[in-house]
């Protein structure tokens, strides 16, 4: 991430938050980086996709499994080249991988603007996730409350735990807690 520890509490103390929550929930949800090689950092979700544009011909965006971000990327533009608005609706983007669904939610007058908006940098992506956090009371008591299950089940869904053994990566919640201990020095 390239934002200074100032710039995060910045934005953090704005709504509410502290350094080492805000920071805690970047590392986690992204892995620190909000843009790979220039391009954000995006996954597309095929499942979306379907929702939002239910009559789209199958492509290479119906087979995306969450890989790469180089064939995250060929199933979004194949997707976008069907129906743009709803490929960019199904596609979480940036450091904080918020769904582009939640443009409204975050004040943009449409997921373009959204999209534009995050291609900025990643200050404007991080000033996002805290607003995203700041419009859920829940999420947002849950993440003050420090109780990291409830954040990750508000954050990724109820099923985040059968994913994670899935894959065998650590729990989300528990990942968030170490990241929140480690942004507290």
């Amino acid at each position: 991430m390239n934002l200074t520890k100032q710039q995060v509490t910045d934005i953090a103390t704005k709504y509410g938050l502290t350094y080492a929550q805000l920071r805690a929930f970047i590392e986690v949800e992204s892995g620190g980086s909000g843009f790979i090689n220039g391009k954000l950092v995006i996954q597309f979700e095929p499942s979306w996709f379907r929702k939002k544009a239910p009559f789209a011909p199958s492509g290479k965006w119906s087979i995306n499994k969450v890989e790469n971000q180089a064939k995250e990327w060929i199933a979004f533009n194949d997707a976008f080249a069907k129906n743009p608005d709803a490929a960019m609706q199904a596609t979480s983007i940036g450091l904080p991988q918020i769904m582009g669904f939640h443009f409204g939610r975050l004040g943009f007058h449409s997921v373009g603007a959204m999209w534009d908006d995050f291609k900025k940098g990643e200050y404007q992506q991080v000033d996002g996730l805290a607003k995203f956090i700041n419009t859920d009371a829940r999420l947002k008591a849950a993440l003050k409350a420090l109780n990291f299950h409830r954040v990750a089940e508000l954050y990724n869904g109820s099923g985040y735990m059968d994913i994670a053994k899935k894959y065998g990566r650590e729990p989300y919640n528990i990942s968030m807690e170490k990241a929140y201990k480690r942004f507290l020095a």
